[in-house]
């Protein structure tokens, strides 16, 4: 269970109360921070680790959960990390790996972070939640909602595929439709969580869906008998868990189970869309928001990030970077995961293998390196 929540941006810092959204005084994300002396040695958490039932809440200890409590779940997390064989050309002798989060219960890696917030609000008092959502974060919060027995509203893009608002009212979900990007989803969510209670887990509006996307790294530490990856490669929107990639690698260092990072981080956003990649180039500490977003890749249409500011610190602390793939690359990305490693990629993960091709040919991976791609969702989600 987390000690405090500390800004990402100010560092000022409260006690995890119930009603904890984001900094009062900068209004930045708050992130959970963990007392690692009240904590087991590393080889005991992993041993520890080990011995428990599958699942991501086996990770317990740096998760938001009191002794003996029971999470709001569905089976999430374990996804698998297969090999990708055969990708030849620019990638050859790199070692690319793939966790395919279209694995999860409803399809994506979101139901790692909504079982995380959905947990913490429940146990908190909250009858209802809302969230903006491009797709999949909306079906996630439908089913962990419904599993806690609580109401959900989504608001999604009028645009957004028609069986993405199907799944999210098969779970019971009130769905509202918005003409416009996410972003304008995001402001109606706040005024509908003003106005009626409801809790509100947009991307980093809450400290715990990070907590719960962090999970993905730790089972490809796990994997790797605790000897992280050389590079990680990262489709990029909200950027949740590129952030929480960064900092359960950090916590697992302060644990005494890594001895030190050392993984570089790649961001990867559409050429239609690429607030992060623009203000990597530029040298900046924020993102300025990306006008006229188009893309297919529904989750990367992103033009402004909360935690802009947190994705690019990674990348410069981690020695990773940024970089843009055009859609249509993003297409054969996913036929070449379909065709070569028997994973249906979204969209969104097919962009991974077009920009580790990218960082190749730019040496920044080479060849005995291993590299992970996130698949992040299943392809037939949408």
């Amino acid at each position: 269970m987390p000690e405090e929540l500390e800004c990402g941006a100010c560092g000022h810092s409260e006690p995890p109360e119930p009603e904890a959204t984001v900094c009062p005084g900068c209004g930045k994300p708050l992130l959970a921070r963990y007392d690692f002396g009240e904590l087991p040695d590393g080889r005991e958490l992993v041993r520890s680790w080990r011995r428990r039932s599958g699942g991501m809440w086996r990770f317990r200890e740096l998760l938001p959960l009191e002794a003996g409590e029971r999470p709001v779940s569905l089976g999430e997390g374990d996804t698998p990390l297969l090999p990708v064989p055969e990708t030849g050309g620019e990638l050859e002798g790199i070692r690319l790996l793939v966790k395919d989060e279209g694995r999860n219960p409803t399809g994506s890696f979101k139901d790692r972070g909504l079982s995380a917030a959905v947990t913490r609000a429940a146990r908190d008092g909250a009858d209802r939640f809302v969230i903006p959502s491009a797709g999949n974060a909306g079906a996630a919060l439908s089913a962990y909602a419904a599993r806690a027995g609580r109401a959900a509203r989504v608001y999604l893009p009028s645009d957004t595929p028609g069986g993405v608002r199907r799944r999210c009212r098969d779970y019971g979900a009130e769905v509202r439709e918005v003409d416009g990007l996410i972003t304008d989803c995001g402001r109606r969510a706040g005024e509908h969580a003003e106005r009626t209670g409801a809790a509100n887990v947009s991307t980093l509006r809450e400290p715990y869906r990070l907590e719960g996307k962090k999970t993905m790294m730790l089972e490809i530490a796990e994997a790797f008998d605790w000897r992280p990856p050389d590079a990680v490669v990262y489709p990029t929107g909200g950027g949740t868990g590129l952030i929480a990639t960064w900092k359960v690698l950090g916590e697992l260092a302060a644990a005494g189970v890594l001895a030190s990072r050392r993984t570089r981080l790649y961001a990867v956003q559409s050429e239609g869309c690429a607030p992060v990649v623009r203000a990597w180039r530029e040298g900046r500490e924020e993102a300025r928001e990306w006008e006229g977003a188009d893309t297919e890749a529904w989750g990367l249409r992103v033009p402004s990030a909360l935690g802009d500011f947190l994705i690019l610190r990674a990348l410069r602390e981690s020695g990773g970077g940024a970089v843009e793939v055009a859609d249509e690359a993003m297409r054969r990305g996913v036929a070449e995961l379909g065709s070569k490693a028997g994973v249906h990629a979204s969209v969104e993960g097919g962009s991974t293998l077009a920009a580790a091709r990218e960082l190749a040919r730019a040496g920044e991976i080479a060849a005995g390196e291993r590299v992970v791609l996130f698949n992040t969702a299943h392809g037939l989600v949408y």
